[in-house]
């Protein structure tokens, strides 16, 4: 197995100091195309905002103009806010392969402050349980607040992306005072920042312990999160829906696209970042190998809530499998069908596509794309259904009218292109303060790596730590 900085030809940083050094100058360089990419995507992104303040302008009452706004918030909850998991989990299983990559994604957690706002305006949209909304929170005997489910969801978004924002934090502090040092003090707010690391043995205890419950954190908190959107803000609009799996399912489409995005990251670091000497085939074989096994699990997930409503065949559950997969909808699930379950599995099964660079990213684009269609599928035809609000409308009912297909409109493509610009944008500017590569974990890798001979070459052996 190959790991590091010497898997690509680059055995030269085989010391802790050739590694800072390198990773500091990679990380202080900005070219010229960075900052055209910035500027483009800060446009693009004051496009989207203007798309919002169009659909803001236009009032809030009406709950189908928002579906498409919908479909991007979960689009980007499920994708990128699911991306730090692919440093949370192999780290918890101690895996080396993972560490050019962790801070890579670690960084999609700054995309949550994005999110987080495009969320504002849905708390807006969604009736309150006095005007006849289906919920979990029983309203009525128990007196819960009408307001409750908007007040849970936001408390759980802003502490998805508090946690996830603590996590980069602390994993960067020993790379953070490496720039504090380098610069000599003359960074003021990542001296700041840097909450005055010095390397000392309590410190490193305490950094590593704070990593691990960070991590579990912010995946309890994806779930939960998860579980109330896919709830609150989406099954409880259609009238007769019950799935008892969906919100899980939510959470494991979001652990697949997490990797998926992870991948394209990897992918735009390695050709157009420089960072091609640090990030090699095993990380994209590892995250194939992953992406493969999650696509697998897309479809029990998919048919063991499809055979539910489909055997059952009460008449609110064939309007709900009308309303979200036969009827209007069905062009768009019939694409995140092929895409997140087909493709991944005709095509990943075949090693030498698994074991490639190309292989990986091209399937992982087509998650994404797939992914985007599935929450078009599912957000827009529930914001379609009419009479959300109405206390008079039959929440428990099956849906008499099946809506026709919603396309978007201007405001809603200026929302979708701000939105994804706006994930790029997030990304590069929180990459401006945090090193793409954990500097202090490639350091620690040497530690655990020696070159031995073996018969008539040299292989190299990697420890496990602890």
């Amino acid at each position: 197995m190959h790991d590091g900085a010497s898997q690509n030809g680059h055995g030269t940083l085989e010391t802790p100091a050739s590694v800072t050094r390198d990773l500091l100058e990679r990380h202080g360089r900005s070219s010229g195309g960075f900052r055209g990419a910035v500027i483009v995507l800060a446009i693009l992104f004051a496009v989207g905002v203007g798309g919002v303040v169009i659909r803001l302008a236009d009032g809030v009452d009406d709950a189908s103009a928002w579906g498409y706004h919908a479909a991007l918030f979960a689009f980007i909850l499920a994708s990128a806010q699911a991306a730090p998991m692919v440093a949370i989990a192999p780290r918890l299983a101690k895996g080396h392969w993972r560490r050019p990559i962790s801070r890579a994604a670690e960084l999609f957690a700054a995309v949550g402050v994005l999110n987080l706002l495009i969320f504002i305006p849905l708390v807006w949209v969604l009736p309150s349980m006095e005007d006849g909304r289906r919920t979990l929170w029983f309203f009525g005997e128990l007196r819960w607040p009408a307001y409750t489910p908007h007040v849970a969801a936001t408390a759980a978004m802003v502490a998805l992306v508090v946690v996830g924002l603590m996590m980069l934090w602390v994993s960067s502090l020993p790379d953070l005072a490496a720039i504090r040092d380098s610069s000599g003090g003359k960074k003021r707010f990542v001296s700041w920042l840097s909450h005055g690391w010095h390397g000392t043995s309590r410190q490193w205890h305490i950094l590593y312990h704070r990593l691990g419950m960070l991590g579990a954190f912010y995946f309890m908190m994806l779930v939960f999160v998860h579980f109330l959107i896919a709830v609150d803000f989406h099954m409880s609009l259609v009238p007769g829906w019950i799935d008892a799996l969906h919100p899980a399912t939510q959470a494991h489409n979001a652990l697949q696209a997490g990797v998926a995005i992870a991948l394209i990251g990897m992918f735009l670091l390695r050709k157009f970042g420089g960072y091609g000497d640090y990030i090699g085939l095993d990380q994209f074989w590892a995250l194939g190998k992953l992406l493969f096994a999650l696509s697998l699990l897309w479809f029990w997930f998919w048919f063991s809530s499809f055979n539910v409503l489909w055997y059952g065949a009460k008449p609110n559950e064939r309007a709900v499998l009308d309303l979200i997969m036969t009827g209007p909808y069905v062009w768009a699930f019939m694409a995140a069908f092929v895409l997140l379950f087909v493709v991944p599995l005709f095509a990943m099964i075949w090693n030498p596509l698994r074991k490639s660079i190309w292989g990986p990213t091209v399937i992982a684009m087509g998650v994404l794309i797939g992914l985007l269609l599935d929450r078009v599928r599912l957000y827009v035809s529930a914001y379609s259904v009419e009479g959300i609000g109405d206390p008079a409308f039959d929440k428990h009912g099956a849906l008499e009218h099946i809506p026709d297909t919603m396309l978007p409109g201007l405001p809603d493509i200026m929302i979708w292109v701000g939105g994804l610009a706006g994930i790029a944008l997030f990304y590069m500017l929180a990459s401006r303060i945090f090193p793409l590569i954990n500097i202090w974990e490639q350091k620690e890798l040497l530690l655990y790596k020696q070159h031995k001979p073996f018969h008539r070459t040299e292989v190299l052996v990697l420890a496990k730590k602890d």
